[in-house]
Formats: C-alpha cells, sequence, structure tokens
C-alpha cells in the first residue's frame, strides 16, 4: 500500500520546535478520563481527537496525527505534547513548531519562547481555519461526543463519511493541492446491477452489500485517505498525494477485494457475489475546482459500465 508522505515540503516551515505556549491544567484524571480536542471550526465539526501517549502533531501535511487541509497551515504546524504523573494526573503541553501564520490559544497567539506551558481544561486552540476545544472527556461524555460525531459525518448504513463531509474533503484538498503543485486522485464507485440486487433479494440484503463496501473501503483505505458514499450505491474515494497510476492501483484492488466477498441473504438463501465499477481521474492543471475532477472521474465510471461493468477505468491518458 502507499505509504502517507509530506505534503508540501516547504522552506518556511521547519520542522524543529520553536517555542511553547503555556495555558496550563492539570488535575485528578480517573482511570479511564482521556484528554481529547473537540472540533468547533473546521471540517468535519465535533471531531473528537484524542491526545495519547506521545500526544499529536498538527499540520497541513499527511504526515502528522491530524492533518489539516488548509492553506492557512504550516506543513508541520504544532505539537501537542501529553506528560503523565502518576496519580497527580496529566498534563498538556502546546508546542508551536515554527508556524506561518501562528498558533493561537483563547484568541491570543502563542509567544515565540521556549518556556513550557501547560493546556487548561477547556481552553480553545485555533490553527488556521480550524479551532478545537481541549476537554477532559469521562467515558460518558466521550461517548456523547462520538455519537454526535458519528451522526453529522457518517453514513449511518455504510460507515464512511456522508456526501456533505466527503465532498467537503474533496474540495479542501483540491483547493490546496492547485495551490502547492501536489498529486490528488479521486475514486468514483457504483455497485453493479444493484437494483437487481434489491428486486432479487430484497432491501435488507441490498443494505449487507452496501456495508460490505464500506467495510472493504475503510479495511483497505489509508487513515489520509477519504471514503463517503455520496447516494445510493455511489461512493467517492479522495486519495491525496497520489498519482494515476496509484489510484488505477488502488480501484483494481478495491474491486478485486469487493468481488471475492460472498453476500449471505437474511433469509439463508444461496450466498452471492456483488461486483462494482471504478472510474478513476487525477487533477489536472486544467481542472479549475473540484466539480471539474468530479465531472472527469463520473465520466471514467460511465465508460466503466458502458465497457461491461466489473472493471477500472480512467479519463486521462495514462
Amino acid at each position: 500500500m502507499r505509504q502517507p508522505i509530506p505534503f508540501d515540503p516547504q522552506a518556511e516551515d521547519p520542522d524543529s520546535p520553536t517555542s511553547y505556549a503555556f495555558v496550563s491544567g492539570t488535575g485528578a484524571v480517573g482511570a479511564d478520563d482521556e484528554w481529547a480536542l473537540i472540533r468547533y471550526a473546521g471540517h468535519p465539526i465535533g471531531e473528537v481527537v484524542p491526545v495519547r501517549g506521545d500526544g499529536i502533531s498538527l499540520g497541513r501535511g499527511l504526515d502528522n496525527d491530524l492533518c489539516l487541509p488548509d492553506a492557512e497551515v504550516s506543513r508541520r504546524h504544532a505539537k501537542l505534547d501529553l506528560l503523565v504523573h502518576g496519580d497527580e494526573g496529566s498534563l498538556v503541553m502546546l508546542r508551536d513548531l515554527g508556524s506561518t501564520n501562528g498558533t493561537f490559544v483563547n484568541g491570543k497567539r502563542v509567544p515565540g519562547n521556549d518556556e513550557p506551558l501547560h493546556l487548561f481544561d477547556g481552553d480553545v486552540l485555533r490553527v488556521g481555519g480550524h479551532a478545537f476545544k481541549l476537554k477532559l472527556l469521562d467515558p460518558l461524555e466521550r461517548h456523547y461526543h462520538q455519537v454526535v460525531q458519528a451522526q453529522t459525518t457518517r453514513d449511518h448504513l455504510t460507515g464512511v463519511s456522508n456526501r456533505a463531509t466527503v465532498l467537503g474533503y474533496l474540495e479542501k484538498h483540491t483547493d490546496l493541492t492547485r495551490r502547492y503543485r501536489r498529486p490528488l486522485a479521486v475514486i468514483l464507485c457504483d455497485l453493479d446491477h444493484f437494483k437487481r440486487v434489491n428486486d432479487t433479494y430484497g432491501h435488507a440484503t441490498g443494505d449487507l452489500a452496501l456495508k460490505l463496501f464500506g467495510m472493504v473501503l475503510l479495511r483497505r483505505l489509508r487513515t489520509c485517505d477519504h471514503a463517503g458514499r455520496i447516494g445510493g450505491e455511489e461512493f467517492l474515494i479522495v486519495l491525496p498525494e497520489t498519482q494515476l497510476q496509484e489510484a488505477l492501483a488502488v480501484a483494481e484492488e478495491l474491486r478485486t477485494a469487493f468481488g471475492s466477498e460472498p453476500i449471505s441473504p437474511p433469509d439463508g438463501s444461496t450466498p452471492f457475489h456483488v461486483q462494482a465499477s471504478f472510474g478513476v481521474a487525477q487533477l489536472l492543471e486544467q481542472d479549475l475546482n473540484a466539480g471539474s475532477l468530479f465531472g472527469r472521474a463520473d465520466v471514467a465510471l460511465y465508460r466503466a459500465k458502458a465497457l461491461g461493468r466489473n472493471r477500472v477505468e480512467c479519463d486521462d491518458p495514462v
């Protein structure tokens, strides 16, 4: 599988840490309590990002723990560190990694000094157009936030993103890719003869096929890739830092994996297989927006279905 690589190695975004932000907070932490960032601005709203182990890095680059595709965010922008002091509780510290546009806490820019300071429970962290509130969550609160996030960003049946979320992700990455001239590819997928599946086996079996396709996507894509259901039996996959040939290989892998998985109808009838068609496109210089890239992938998907289905086609010259 493809490995995540830095999104934009610009000279003005140094990797070495230059300053610490001081916004403190400690306290008795229960065995099941957990520090987390809750997204209040940016996409997706309500996202829960746990702060665990060695902490999390934030930045535009795909090698960050939390990738923020935003032109105002540096490739490596900031880092949250978690320090645990046994029974005394835990400490969350913020470092700005020499970002161009700064890191802000509670509306104030983090000073460029080397003195480590702590973040309080409830502090608001802003990086570019993204804002997060730091919270110490008990299991009940964590469950609540995760349920709210799932309801607003996920397709309840397949587990992948919903239409608004994946299209928002495509638009954001298209703008960023055009600005920094990095590769970006998309895959449009459509389950073949899906109406026939519903008519023959019932909608419950059709739902099983959709769930299975979602599972295949979640198992086989990178964490920086983004898959979503955009309607009915159609799915969109956004592949940052991916050339056309790589995207074609990904699509072929998904086609083979899904087609080899049997679907067992709830009524106990004989298991069968469902196949899918794939249209692939890479962002080109003449693509002025996400709609143009999406449209070319749609043309490729139409070609795949016209040529017999259960195949991968691209709209771009290979």
